[in-house]
């Protein structure tokens, strides 16, 4: 954190992430700190602290559960599919490791040709395994889940449907720090000018109060709860009254920070922690109506959508990489540790069945809540039975990076 012994970072930076409701300052190093003559410098790390451990630690195939009896093919198809769809969607990242990238095309050569290896064999020449740990060397983390909603909703308000969904407001201005200051990776500056200055977005609250009068939502729908819900997914379909079906994808952010409403009410001491699951949560809204606004505001961030008319039904929502992701595949990860395309080796269970769950997944999506070195939201699909399974899914989480031969970690791992 910033460190107030007079040892500043630059005011443009300083200011930046005041604004910013999701930034995180950058602990400054010693050696960068400018104190005054005189005072001492501060040592920001304590003599008897361990260092911590890389991210990565050197495993192999055979020690991956489920890998021989696991479906290769469908998994090798799906990253490959990567450098095909959306025009090389992992071109289109520049943080695309050049190796990842050549990987993905030999994979699409290799299903392709006519001198096929089989999937298993073909994967176990080209990459090699890396388990994931954490800063003490600990192998586990924690699982959650998400899916895409299906709403009922109307594109005008009426009778039911009166909890609006809106597209990116005209007023909000997004800026990319990382441009500027690369120390900033992936940080972004959202906010509204007032006269000539940059000044926060509103919060949930306040943009409840005022966003009716600014802009016309994209649809109602007939659940407020649902409405939020979406949000925190992200994506999701919406059903009109005459029978077709829209689709909402994310588009931006209004820059404050993600807070949860199942904490909250733990904390409020209305729900325990084993209840504030979304069923849970559910419950909680149809016994208390009148407290249910307050809760909504208690977290300030709000979520504003695009609607999309390229994907076919068949497709699942658009992730952050920005391909369609896949039911049970796709992987939302931090990306300061995991570059999207990547593929990861998970073991976790299903909530539901309490099955194991040991397989390939492939890290195409990101989101507000997803910060560590062993954590990830597995997406679980489409409608009410995926979103059952997400609404439970706080599970124990161990992961294996997939990595091309010859290609260096990524950065965070060293």
């Amino acid at each position: 954190m910033f460190n107030p012994l007079r040892c500043w970072w630059p005011s443009a930076v300083l200011a930046a992430l005041i604004l910013s409701g999701c930034a995180t300052a950058p602990t400054p190093k010693t050696a960068e700190c400018s104190c005054p003559a005189g005072e001492k410098q501060v040592q920001l790390e304590k003599k008897d602290e361990k260092p911590a451990l890389p991210l990565f630690v050197k495993s192999d195939f055979s020690s991956l559960p489920g890998w021989s009896t696991a479906n290769h093919g469908r998994f090798l198809e799906a990253f490959a599919e990567q450098c095909s769809v959306n025009g090389n969607a992992l071109a289109k990242r520049k943080a695309t490791p050049t190796g990842l990238l050549e990987a993905c095309r030999k994979a699409r050569q290799n299903l392709s040709g006519n001198a096929l290896l089989p999937a298993q064999i073909w994967m176990e020449a080209n990459f090699e395994v890396w388990q994931f740990q954490q800063e003490d060397g600990k192998k586990e983390g924690l699982l959650t889940g998400y899916f895409e909603p299906m709403l009922k909703g109307s594109r005008k308000a009426q009778g039911a449907y009166n909890a609006p969904l809106y597209g990116v407001p005209a007023d909000l201005i997004t800026v990319k720090l990382d441009e500027q200051y690369p120390e900033l990776k992936g940080k972004r500056l959202r906010g509204r000018l007032q006269g000539n200055t940059l000044v926060p977005f509103f919060d949930r609250a306040e943009w409840e109060r005022l966003g009716p009068d600014r802009e016309k939502p994209i649809v109602w729908v007939d659940d407020k709860l649902d409405a939020f819900l979406l949000q925190v997914q992200g994506s999701g379909r919406v059903t009109l009254p005459d029978g077709s079906v829209i689709r909402l994808s994310y588009a931006e952010q209004n820059g404050h920070p993600y807070k949860s409403i199942g904490k909250v009410l733990v904390d409020r001491g209305e729900l325990t922690a084993a209840q504030a699951t979304i069923p849970g949560i559910r419950n909680w809204a149809k016994a208390n109506p009148g407290k249910l606004d307050d809760l909504l505001n208690a977290n300030p961030s709000v979520v504003f959508f695009k609607e999309n008319k390229v994907l076919r039904p068949q497709e699942g929502p658009v992730g952050a990489m920005g391909v369609p992701l896949t039911a049970q595949l796709s992987l939302a990860i931090d990306r300061e540790k995991v570059p999207y395309g990547s593929p990861v080796w998970i073991e976790s269970s299903n909530p539901v069945t309490n099955a194991p769950i040991a397989q390939g997944t492939l890290a195409q999506d990101t989101g507000g809540a997803i910060r560590g070195r062993i954590r990830a939201d597995f997406f679980w699909g489409t409608g009410e039975e995926a979103g059952a399974a997400a609404g439970l899914t706080r599970q124990p989480l161990k992961m294996w990076l997939i990595w091309p031969k010859g290609t260096p970690l990524p950065e965070s791992g060293s």
